[in-house]
């Protein structure tokens, strides 16, 4: 049976559908009515049978276009939210019209943003593929774009009209970039959801075999821990900021390995591995609770190793974050297992310390 919930306030609210078989014309056809034209924007990573399938349910709705881009994380440039927004303009789409992301955080993002900028803003939806857009990226209104400078430096906050999360395309995805997602869930283990902590514990290999049952119950869970969040604070200037544990160590070291060389959610398992050891480091959490996230990023099977990573290499990164405020560096460190905290006062020395093996 579907799971259904709510993140967003008042007229910004909108409902997300989790299921098995959720791409159905029941799920998208509130979403999809009232649009003359639609645009889906997908990748060449993403199967053709899923593109193929929401570009049905769409047909007897509105006109469709497509843009397909070439996978991977740089295809959130600059050079393709120009070429997309040109698009758009050459196929007169105006603010009536609509935009579906059917792909994974990259498709999503750069979808988001450009819905947001053209004719400052028409609506779009969320259709993620990849467990890593289902549990974090889809929800919650971050859009962006890259650019050489770092990631995510440009972009909005800008919500969908809504988001469908269908389980049964995770089947489509490489093992490597399936476990890559489940970075993100361990997250929302780590930062504030308990009982989560303790399902990822007991059942990681009904997990790591992606039995439904299960899968459904992580992703919901983490869904609902993200909406409880960001509903409290749509524009990151305050509790959202947690939301982000692991993530500056870890878009440092996607940066300096020219998002080329690791998957993101690999990159943040390796993040949270630094920002817990600082944890400890400033004696926030114990030798015990520290051994424990390390076993549990283990029992999934992470490459935890930094030694290729130098401190010296990642800190023009890790300073060019943007949880940095009035010159400080704001780290998002551990109180203990699922209470995370938002601090600049910490050791500097630590920074350095945490990145040693």
């Amino acid at each position: 049976m579907a799971k259904e919930l709510f993140a967003g306030q008042r007229q910004n609210k909108y409902k997300i559908v989790i299921s098995k078989e959720a791409i159905l014309r029941k799920n998208l056809a509130p979403l999809l009515k009232q649009h003359n034209k639609t645009l889906i924007i997908s990748d060449d990573g993403v199967p053709q049978k899923i593109v193929r399938k929401v570009t049905g349910i769409s047909k007897p709705f509105s006109k469709v276009f497509k843009v397909i881009l070439e996978h991977g994380e740089n295809a959130k440039s600059v050079q393709n939210f120009q070429k997309i927004l040109n698009y758009l303009a050459d196929n007169n789409f105006d603010r009536t019209d609509l935009i579906v992301a059917v792909g994974g955080g990259v498709v999503g993002d750069i979808s988001g943003y450009v819905a947001s900028s053209y004719l400052r803003g028409i609506e779009f939806i969320q259709i993620p593929t990849t467990l890593l857009a289902q549990v974090d990226s889809s929800v919650g209104g971050k859009t962006a774009i890259n650019i050489s400078a770092g990631k995510n430096l440009v972009g909005a906050f800008y919500n969908p009209k809504g988001v469908i999360i269908d389980t049964t395309v995770l089947k489509t995805l490489p093992n490597r970039e399936f476990k890559a997602g489940l970075a993100e869930v361990i997250k929302y283990a780590l930062i504030e959801n308990k009982s989560l902590f303790s399902l990822l514990e007991t059942h990681a290999k009904k997990i790591l075999s992606m039995e439904n049952n299960v899968i459904e119950e992580i992703i919901f869970r983490s869904i609902q821990t993200k909406a409880k969040i960001v509903t409290k604070d749509e524009r990151e200037n305050g509790i959202r900021a947690i939301l982000n544990f692991g993530h500056t160590f870890g878009h440092a070291i996607e940066a300096h390995g020219k998002y080329k060389k690791i998957l993101h959610g690999e990159a943040i398992a390796k993040g949270m591995k630094i920002a817990s050891k600082i944890s400890y480091l400033e004696n926030l959490i114990t030798e015990k609770d520290h051994t424990k996230i390390i076993d549990l990023l283990h029992l999934y099977e992470f490459d935890l190793s930094l030694n290729q990573y130098k401190f010296q290499k990642l800190k023009p990164y890790i300073f060019r974050d943007k949880k940095i405020k009035a010159g400080k560096l704001n780290l998002v460190l551990l109180n203990q297992i699922s209470k995370a905290i938002i601090t600049s006062s910490f050791d500097v020395k630590n920074l350095q310390r945490g990145l040693k093996d």
